[in-house]
């Protein structure tokens, strides 16, 4: 379980495919001092199992389902990626609950600065959008973000300079693609309002 308070983002060395998996080497420096063989670690959004670590480097495993269906795909050496360890019992919870299971890929369609602040608007897949409310949180490449404003299947959300600076979005593009994660408790509720209603005819 993750927040969504992105504590570094790492910078991919490689990403290669092997004979029984993808092989994702980062480079970082605060997240790699903490954590052990086995660790889950946030990627982006995704929740990855260390394989390896040393002091300045991470190694994850990826299942070919999942480059398909996230934006692992467009993962170039040199990438920022946001990075964000398992959530403590102690700790405190800055964002909202993140599980780091990728609902869907989004596109980034408008990205660009409004005043001091960044405009983010992201189209997600026909039918998404029942997941989308407005004020309401949602993961994007891991990031614990408020829904500014819900147009069918797209939302938009508005970026602080700090959100910039301290995350991969400083990097992305008209078309660029990024991990979404619908909130979690509207996706349960989904589900116990579904089993309640009659089978259609």
């Amino acid at each position: 379980m993750f927040t969504g308070i992105v504590e570094e983002t790492g910078q991919v060395v490689s990403f290669t495919r092997g004979a029984k998996a993808w092989s994702l080497h980062l480079s970082a420096s605060l997240v790699p001092s903490d954590v052990k063989l086995g660790d889950s670690v946030a990627v982006n959004g995704c929740c990855l199992t260390v394989v390896r670590h040393d002091a300045g480097h991470l190694w994850f495993d990826l299942l070919e389902e999942t480059v398909r269906l996230t934006s692992f795909a467009e993962l170039k050496p040199g990438a920022a990626v946001n990075l964000e360890r398992s959530l403590l019992p102690q700790g405190r919870m800055g964002g909202h609950f993140v599980s780091g299971h990728i609902d869907t890929l989004g596109r980034v369609e408008i990205f660009e600065q409004r005043g001091a602040d960044h405009y983010l608007k992201v189209r997600a897949p026909a039918g998404s959008g029942r997941y989308l409310i407005h004020k309401g949180s949602i993961a994007i490449d891991g990031i614990s973000l408020t829904v500014a404003e819900v147009d069918g299947d797209a939302l938009a959300v508005w970026l602080i300079p700090h959100t910039l600076a301290v995350t991969n979005l400083r990097e992305k593009r008209v078309g660029s693609g990024v991990n979404l994660e619908f909130d979690l408790l509207g996706k349960y509720v989904e589900k116990l309002i579904a089993a309640r209603l009659p089978a259609s005819a």
